[in-house]
């Protein structure tokens, strides 16, 4: 028990801290694109965001298994496909039961509003680092025999 709740806070407090950093230097980039070059590096993130990243170590678990005998490429790849299938059915449930979708992508190669395709390069390192990051608190803390 103690292990899921580590696991749990650890992994939301790493999505939501990611997901700020995203934000703030990605709107600074769109903001130069545009002439603008504020660099307050103001970030957002949402509440809702802690229910989808509190699933990280749950499904990563789970799905790692399933994975670890392929190439690294091959696993990224899979882990950008299940990062679009949880933004496209998190955002269809957040639109559903409160009548919005709280990320709503209008700019970039967008799928419905719920997942942007262009960013999936970013999605792709952030796979990389989940993976790292589970694996090392695997090994170091929580040994599994």
């Amino acid at each position: 028990m103690k292990k899921n709740l580590f696991y749990a806070l650890f992994f939301i407090c790493l999505g939501i801290t990611t997901e700020v950093f995203f934000t703030a230097f990605s709107d600074l980039y769109e903001g130069m694109q545009k002439g603008d070059y504020n660099l307050s590096l103001t970030g957002h993130t949402y509440v809702w965001m802690a229910f989808i990243y509190v699933l990280i170590p749950f499904l990563f678990g789970a799905g790692y298994q399933l994975v670890k005998r392929f190439p690294l490429i091959v696993r990224l790849l899979i882990y950008v496909l299940a990062i679009y299938l949880i933004e496209f059915i998190g955002g269809f449930i957040l639109e559903t039961l409160t009548g919005k979708c709280p990320w709503e992508y209008t700019t970039g190669w967008h799928f419905m509003g719920y997942i942007r395709l262009d960013y999936a390069p970013f999605w792709l390192l952030f796979g990389f680092i989940l993976e790292r990051l589970y694996l090392f608190l695997e090994n170091h803390f929580y040994e599994t025999k």
